[in-house]
């Protein structure tokens, strides 16, 4: 039998069958607001066991700032397309202007969300699979959610679960000074206060210098700069040429 397949050409490596598909790595820049959003669901529990209530976020990756976010009892595509229409309309974004990046979770991937990004001018693009680098922004936003003194161990309806996340997006917009925007909140990156406020700094930095240049040893203080751009996976040429 092996030797008349072998004379028709019929025996190949079988296990050629089950390779992977290659995956794109995503590399994503900002330079202003709204130009990338990225977008994640993840869980809260809800009040027992094995209970949990969705919550939905859309972020700028250049400012921080949470665009739109909506908790839910359970993850659907429905829910996805009315938030991310709704937040696109909110933000005012014209066509061909923007990218929604996400992970390949069922609802990110869903036919409804593609349709609506294709009718609204958005490019959508998604992580590579199993690959949490590159949807970082979330991922980090989730983290300072969880990792919050005030974070309930369980929440007991989802009325609890959205005042609480009511009040933590408010804090996270407007009052949380972060370490990647140059301790600015993201409203100010977001709605472009931060320069006004930057040169504030500089001011008083240069206050404290000529009263007492001793303690900074003989140094010009300055605040840390504001970020000009913003990347998903910056590639290694510009890495290597930025130094």
């Amino acid at each position: 039998m092996y030797r008349i397949l072998d004379t028709h050409k019929e025996i190949k490596e079988r296990r050629n069958q089950c390779s992977h598909p290659v995956y794109a790595k995503p590399e994503l820049l900002a330079t202003a607001p709204n130009q990338v959003w990225s977008w994640d669901i993840t869980k809260l529990p809800g009040p027992v066991k094995w209970s949990y209530f969705y919550l939905y976020v859309i972020m700028d990756i250049f400012s921080r700032y949470v665009v739109g976010w909506m908790i839910a009892p359970n993850e659907s595509s429905a829910l996805a397309v009315k938030l991310i229409e709704e937040t696109c309309q909110k933000q005012n974004i014209k066509k061909d202007s923007l990218t929604l990046h996400a992970d390949r979770g069922s609802s990110m991937k869903s036919k409804p969300v593609a349709l609506l990004l294709s009718d609204l001018g958005v490019t959508k693009t998604h992580s590579r699979p199993y690959t949490s680098d590159d949807n970082p922004y979330s991922e980090s936003q989730f983290k300072t959610l969880k990792y919050r003194p005030d974070f309930r161990e369980r929440f007991g309806c989802i009325e609890d679960a959205r005042c609480f996340a009511q009040g933590f997006f408010g804090w996270y917009n407007k009052e949380h000074r972060h370490s990647g925007i140059a301790l600015h909140t993201p409203k100010s990156i977001h709605y472009g206060t931060a320069p006004a406020i930057q040169n504030y700094r500089a001011s008083i930095l240069m206050d404290a210098f000529m009263a007492h240049s001793e303690r900074f040893v003989n140094k010009l203080p300055v605040p840390p700069p504001l970020v000009e751009a913003v990347w998903i996976n910056k590639p290694k040429q510009i890495s290597l040429s930025e130094g």
